[in-house]
């Protein structure tokens, strides 16, 4: 298992994206030399982990939480042949281009040691938005991408550090659990009915699908 690229992106104007300054940091490039990953600050103040990257969108994207975005070149290799396309690794704004692990199937709370010094912990799944779709070019982008359910993983920064393309990657801790990235996501998207069990990741869930678990649970028990 190993880091294939990391990926950063500047601030880019376009004409797709809801911000109010019209901005966008989705577009994200390999980059070569060491990348600095520190823990961004809370959502709505902190944006992404990686020195010399852009979040524009503070309301949705960035902070602690969501300081680092995974994705695994495996997965981009099987778009490219459903799409007919190449897709260069960073083309899903991932930050981490991975190779030989199972990202969509890491367990919620699960610590990965990239080179020497970094660890980062999953939380949660990404959640496909227009930004995403209009970046890509494809119409429908939002419920196939949904549909398949890979989403790749996003995670906080637990030990601060160094990256680099070429670095190993390992899992240095695998929770208790059996919450995988593939089934939050489903319970955040399509089967809302298996929040309740997300709980079981306990404090390393997203704080928001933590509290939306929590509430699914309350209103049903109300309804009973």
């Amino acid at each position: 298992m190993k880091l294939l690229s990391v990926n950063v992106g500047r601030p880019e104007a376009v004409e797709y994206t809801d911000q109010p300054d019209g901005l966008t940091g989705i577009d994200k490039r390999p980059v070569q030399g060491p990348v600095r990953v520190t823990a961004p600050g809370p959502k709505g103040v902190g944006a992404s982990g990686l020195a010399g990257d852009a979040v524009c969108d503070l309301r949705h994207h960035g902070g602690a939480d969501q300081a680092v975005y995974a994705f695994a070149r495996e997965d981009l290799d099987d778009w490219e042949r459903e799409l007919g396309r190449p897709l260069p690794s960073g083309s899903f704004g991932e930050n981490l281009t991975t190779e030989g692990l199972d990202v969509s199937g890491a367990l919620i709370g699960e610590r990965w040691r990239i080179g020497p010094e970094v660890v980062l912990e999953v939380t949660s799944g990404r959640i496909p938005c227009r930004t995403f779709q209009e970046h890509l070019g494809e119409r429908g982008w939002v419920r196939r991408f949904t549909r398949k359910g890979a989403p790749g993983a996003y995670l906080r920064v637990i030990q601060p550090g160094e990256i680099r393309a070429g670095d190993p990657v390992e899992i240095v801790h695998r929770p208790g659990h059996d919450i995988t990235v593939a089934l939050e996501f489903r319970a955040s998207t399509t089967e809302r009915q298996l929040l309740p069990g997300l709980l079981a990741a306990g404090d390393t869930l997203h704080p928001e699908t933590a509290a939306a678990a929590r509430e699914y649970t309350r209103k049903q028990a109300a309804d009973n």
